[in-house]
């Protein structure tokens, strides 16, 4: 069993910045591409910012220059750092990885996701 736990949303005003935490944890062997989703009310779920495991990455256009994804391998962690967040960055902000578990099988696994508000 492999679990994804993100922490760090909350409420922050117009032009503030989160920081966005995702630990795996479960019977990992190694983990592929790791990336942060979003979903606004009435919305669907877009890709926000990946990450593969040697350090690509690869952003939506609404976050480039705002938001930096990046990955701790030795944690199993991965971070979203946005800055100059906007009221359109509101939403549940959900974790994904591929995970290849300790019997070699291919899995995707999702978060249970984060609440992130930006107030004007």
């Amino acid at each position: 069993q492999v679990q994804l736990v993100e922490s760090g949303g909350g409420l922050v005003q117009v032009g503030g910045s989160l920081r966005l935490s995702c630990a795996a944890s479960g019977s990992i062997n190694s983990i592929n591409v790791m990336g942060w989703y979003r979903q606004a009310p009435g919305k669907q779920r877009d890709l926000v910012a990946a990450i593969t495991s040697g350090g690509s990455t690869n952003y939506a256009d609404s976050v480039k220059g705002r938001f930096t994804i990046s990955r701790d391998n030795a944690k199993n962690t991965m971070y979203l750092q946005m800055n100059s967040l906007k009221p359109e960055d509101t939403a549940v902000y959900y974790c994904n990885a591929v995970v290849v578990n300790v019997l070699y099988r291919y899995l995707e696994v999702w978060g249970q996701g984060t609440l992130v508000t930006v107030s004007s």
